[in-house]
């Protein structure tokens, strides 16, 4: 993996992964994530075209009438709307300069449950990719090695992955052009 260099003029979309780095700063700092330093410190002098954050809604959701859906499909949801602690935290990440891209949690009849945007979060970076000179992806998820990949390689595309490096996949560091290890950015984590 080479560090790539900042160039003032670099366009910059910035594409972040809230659960993955939300519960990393949970479980192993015991903190959260100061979104507005993090995107200070991702863009570094250069042109911010976009930031994006891709979120889960998951408070206040109840199934809706579960015995009239026996194929084991996703329920439609209903959402509790007073602004709850879920609800601020959106607000603060807005507050930060970010784009919220929502998803309902989907909860099924046997009571499991699924939310991520790891698909469309690829999609929006492939899509945004030709307005683009770096995109970087907030996430340490593996998952997404196809896609650094692909803009690499396929996009001409410098490509920026962004993680605290204690849980962030290996082969996702060595992917990226540039790792930036969170861990060493200063003010990143609020302590509880």
């Amino acid at each position: 993996m080479k560090q790539g260099q900042n160039y003032s003029n670099q366009r910059v979309g910035i594409f972040i992964d809230v659960q993955n780095l939300y519960h990393s700063a949970k479980n192993i700092y015991r903190g959260r994530v100061n979104y507005t330093e993090l995107i200070k410190n991702l863009v570094g002098g250069r042109q911010l075209i976009r930031a994006m954050a891709y979120v889960v809604k998951s408070e206040g959701i109840e199934s809706s009438h579960p015995e009239n859906n026996r194929n084991n499909q996703p329920v439609r949801p209903t959402v509790n709307t007073a602004l709850s602690s879920e609800g601020a935290f959106f607000e603060a990440l807005e507050k930060a300069g970010l784009e919220l891209r929502v998803k309902d949690l989907q909860v099924y009849t046997d009571g499991t449950k699924k939310g991520d945007w790891d698909v469309g979060m690829a999609v929006d970076a492939i899509r945004m990719a030709p307005f683009l000179d770096v995109i970087i992806l907030v996430t340490g998820d593996g998952d997404f090695i196809p896609l650094v990949d692909y803009l690499k390689w396929g996009g001409g595309r410098m490509v920026e992955v962004a993680a605290f490096r204690r849980s962030a996949s290996a082969k996702i560091q060595e992917a990226a052009d540039k790792f930036i290890n969170m861990e060493e950015i200063p003010r990143i984590l609020i302590k509880r």
